[in-house]
């Protein structure tokens, strides 16, 4: 996990790994984003606008791509190599050091608290009665127009949002993380922020943001369906209906015209025994109990 670090035993190095895991999401959990100025999701965003502006020029559909790709090589590389030399030169001065710094950046990649933060508002809007705030509130988490939707249909985009961060703010980074380490979290992070900034198959990013955007769905392949079949299996250690979820799960999982997202949203519609639909897009779920605030509380547990 760090350079030259824990390679004398197995054993040490996992017991590191896993209690720097543990304290990654505690802290995130208990204290959620930290300030713009010290959140390396920010410094990535900002980068990645800087080369978006030094290298999105109008051109034939080939150069935009090329260009594109050269803006997600260099975000990539640029910031995975920072993290590992933040850690290297870390625990050069200490190993404490080191696993704090560790920990700082791994808690970085996750988005725990921060959907909570979301997705709490929205409800609290709905139940004072407040549709026009809640349409608004749930604008900043959907990339759908928000304006005209009705009360259940922003309770959905709500539940449909908590899905699949579920995936890219907890199961993706712990993937990684699994894999490759503090710096393989912090590496899907920048792929997940370029697609979020990019990844878009309107006019202004077709091609420029194609290769981020074919990326994350890469990225996050596995780890949806990780999360798909876990969020099922959660329903069977909770008491709920389980083997009705995962029929829900196995009819609509391939509804969604994205690879990855069908596969939180239908797992999650199945648990909840709700309908979650995008209007004109999909309908994912059978309504066996109507959508409500509370569901929105019941999807933040799963």
């Amino acid at each position: 996990m760090f350079p030259k670090m824990l390679q004398s035993s197995i054993s040490p190095a996992l017991t590191v790994s896993l209690l720097l895991l543990a304290l990654a999401i505690i802290s995130d959990i208990l204290f959620g984003e930290p300030p713009p100025r010290l959140h390396p999701t920010v410094w990535m965003g900002r980068f990645i606008a800087f080369l978006e502006r030094k290298l999105k020029v109008d051109g034939t559909s080939k150069s935009e791509k090329v260009r594109g790709i050269l803006l997600f090589l260099a975000s990539t590389t640029l910031f995975g190599f920072f993290c590992y030399l933040a850690l290297y030169i870390c625990y050069q001065v200490h190993l404490l050091l080191s696993f704090i710094v560790g920990v700082f950046l791994l808690k970085s990649t996750f988005a725990i608290k921060s959907m909570k933060e979301h997705a709490i508002p929205v409800a609290e809007a709905l139940d004072r009665g407040d549709l026009a705030h809640a349409q608004k509130l749930v604008a900043r988490i959907v990339s759908r127009d928000t304006s005209n939707l009705d009360r259940e249909h922003v309770i959905s985009a709500t539940i449909e949002s908590v899905a699949e961060s579920t995936v890219d703010g907890f199961a993706s980074p712990l993937f990684y993380f699994s894999i490759f380490g503090v710096v393989g979290a912090f590496v899907y992070r920048v792929i997940n922020t370029l697609d979020s900034m990019i990844g878009y198959r309107d006019k202004r990013y077709l091609h420029f943001g194609w290769f981020s955007a074919v990326m994350d769905t890469i990225a996050n392949f596995v780890p949806a369906r990780i999360a798909g079949y876990l969020m099922v299996l959660s329903s069977f250690f909770t008491g709920g209906d389980w083997s009705y979820a995962y029929e829900i799960f196995r009819r609509y999982r391939s509804k969604t015209e994205s690879l990855n997202s069908g596969w939180p949203i239908a797992a999650m519609a199945g648990v909840l025994k709700v309908r979650l639909e995008k209007p004109g897009v999909y309908s994912i779920g059978e309504e066996l109990r109507k959508l409500s605030t509370e569901s929105i509380h019941q999807a933040l547990r799963v």
